[in-house]
Parts: structure tokens; sequence; C-alpha cells
């Protein structure tokens, strides 16, 4: 990784990773591959999922940021889950310690980001690093895509846009913790029926609470009676 204002390195094949809410059915997750392999052939592109539910910015930035630790240092995480898109909401380059995540200002980016520590947040606004035409509609084709494709050639990450402070962070990146209470929001259910919230490990042992503590979970208010088996992430 560079310092601000430093050129930074290509590499020979770099890695560009997916998360998006476009489904399998549409051509819209293969017309950002095809822009991004029309701007640096040698990307190695990996699909996290096209498969969060449609506009749930909580489930994409759960499974970006439960992926994202396993992926090489200096892998750039693309992220479209984008009910804001067409308004005037910013697309975002973040630089971390460990790799870049490109998409929009809603949130979706900053559980991962902040695992990874943040460095700089930009705002992408040089029309250079773009398609000539934009759509109102299709910014992960128009945008995150060719942003990701001149990141990976070695653009730097300074040139995209100014940097900024005021980003979204969305109150489901951290619970509220107190003395002895975590309230929390769950950001997804899986296929197998696991219900996984906001809560860390991190933030259960900051309440005193290890791996087979017993707990009083209430869900909207009510208290959760039957077992609970609690896995941390």
């Amino acid at each position: 990784m560079s310092e601000k204002g430093n050129c930074r390195l290509a590499i020979a094949s770099p890695i560009i990773s997916l998360l998006t809410d476009f489904g399998l059915k549409d051509p819209y997750a293969a017309e950002m591959k095809a822009v991004i392999l029309s701007l640096c052939p040698n990307a190695r592109i990996v699909d996290i999922t096209h498969l969060v539910e449609k506009f749930n910015v909580r489930m994409g930035a759960f499974t970006l940021a439960s992926a994202a630790p396993y992926f090489p240092k200096g892998t750039i995480h693309v992220a479209v889950v984008d009910p804001s898109v067409g308004t005037k909401r910013r697309a975002l380059l973040v630089e971390t310690d460990e790799a870049f995540c490109i998409g929009p200002d809603n949130g979706v980016l900053m559980l991962a980001a902040k695992k990874h520590k943040i460095k700089h947040v930009y705002s992408i606004t040089n029309k250079r690093y773009m398609l000539p035409e934009v759509s109102s509609t299709f910014h992960g084709r128009d945008i995150f895509a060719p942003a990701a494709a001149h990141l990976a050639k070695g653009s730097r990450p300074d040139d995209f846009g100014p940097e900024i402070k005021d980003y979204l962070v969305p109150e489901f990146a951290e619970p509220q913790v107190s003395l002895n209470e975590l309230t929390g929001e769950v950001l997804y259910i899986d296929d197998f029926g696991n219900i996984i919230t906001n809560i860390s490990k991190n933030h259960l042992e900051k309440i005193g609470v290890t791996e087979g503590s017993k707990l009083r979970i209430k869900l909207q208010k009510k208290d959760c009676s039957h077992q609970v088996r609690l896995n941390l992430w």
C-alpha cells in the first residue's frame, strides 16, 4: 500500500472482488466485469456474491466484512448495493491498511473498512476514471467498475477525488455498549437459519462475556426464553 500522494505500484495480477444485489439472471454483473477487463485485462475478478437481497445494505455490509479479511493484501473490493443511486449520494474509494473498498456512500463499505482500519476516504469525482457516459442508474458499471480497474492499473487513490471525513458510518456498524448490556441489530439470516448480528467477540468481551457464558437475549423487547447457542465472529 502507498501513503497518500505516492504512486501506488500496479500488481501483476490484481484481485478485484465484486459484491452486488444484481442477481444472476440479468446481465448487470457481467457488464461490470466487461468494463473491468476492458480497462485492466490482467485483473482477477472474484465474485463474493450477487445475491444480496435487493437494496439490503446491512446484508451487503455484513457479507463484505465477513469475506474481505480472507483476501490477499491489496485486494480491491467493489460493493454495489445502492438504493440511492441517481441521487446526490457520493461514490467512495476507501483506502485501508489491508485493501481498498469502492462503492456508494451508504454504509455498505464501512463494516469491512473499519475492520481493516481506514486510512483515507476519497469521493470519486474525477471523470477521467469513469466511463465517458455515466448512467444515472448504473454507477456499478459506469463509475465503480472503471474506478476499480484504474486503481488496479496503478492510479493513485488521491487522484480519484478529494479526501473527505464526513462519509456515512451507519448505526449498524457499531452496537450500543453499556455497563452490562449490548444493543445490536440483526444484519443477516443465512441459508442455515443462523441469525447474525453486529455484535462481535470484542463487543462481548467488553461486558465480560466469553464462549459458554449465559445470556439473556431480548428480541424487540421480548425475552428469548429458549436456549440460544452463541457463536462469535
